[in-house]
């Protein structure tokens, strides 16, 4: 089986909708992926992420289902401050001299963190029920193969929502991904099971964050989230 993740174009978060740029990042996706062999399409519900997946839909001839769950995992939590921030919008020194951020899952009992806890599990309690539709079930820390399938799902959502799903199939905590790794918007990123011994599976990330057509295509990769320089080269 193969999961794509593609973050929605360049937000207007104020309307939840694209800007103009996204419209054009997800026009050059939609050329890109148009001859991509796709089963089945899902989208968070909201408006960003379905923007972003029409013009694929379009190409593919297909329709979406629509996973509540993969909405942005926007669930603030204090900053010891008074204030709320969002779990990865905390500065270096703030987050990384506490071990518990580097466990795959004690992040979410750091005090900071516990406001997000039954989210993050609900998170991955819904992805591990959409990857059994396609015979895939947890165990442990891998999934145990029911029935192997050949499929191809990809889900439109969001930067957060895909970490906690990568934190999920990599037993990686989240909270060192959401810091440590950024998903330009429309980027793509492909994670296939592996099934190198009888019915075991382990999900593995081939690419993460690929945005091969904006480059092709001379759109700029969007800084959208990141706060350091993109690297505009092919």
């Amino acid at each position: 089986m193969r999961l794509i993740l593609i973050r929605h174009g360049d937000p207007d978060y104020e309307h939840d909708s694209l800007t103009e740029k996204g419209k054009r990042e997800a026009l050059l996706l939609a050329r890109r992926t148009a001859k991509w062999k796709v089963d089945d399409v899902y989208v968070s519900p909201l408006g960003r992420a379905r923007e972003t997946a029409q013009p694929s839909l379009e190409a593919w001839g297909k329709e979406a289902e629509v996973l509540g769950w993969a909405q942005e995992f926007f669930y603030p939590v204090s900053d010891g401050k008074g204030g709320k921030r969002i779990p990865w919008d905390f500065f270096p020194a703030e987050w990384t001299n506490v071990d518990e951020n580097f466990c795959e899952n004690d992040w979410v009992n750091v005090p900071l963190m516990q406001p997000v806890r039954e989210h993050y599990r609900a998170v991955c309690r819904e992805l591990d029920g959409l990857l059994a539709r396609y015979g895939y079930e947890r165990e442990g820390r891998m999934y145990r193969v029911r029935e192997h399938s050949q499929k191809t799902a990809v889900i439109f959502c969001h930067f957060g929502v895909s970490m906690i799903m990568l934190s999920r199939l990599l037993n990686l905590p989240a909270q060192a991904l959401l810091h440590g790794v950024f998903l330009a918007p429309t980027s793509v990123t492909v994670l296939s099971a592996e099934e190198r011994r009888g019915n075991e599976a382990y999900f593995r990330a081939e690419r993460i964050g690929d945005c091969a057509h904006l480059l092709a295509g001379g759109e700029p990769v969007s800084a959208s989230g990141y706060f350091s320089d993109i690297f505009q080269e092919v």
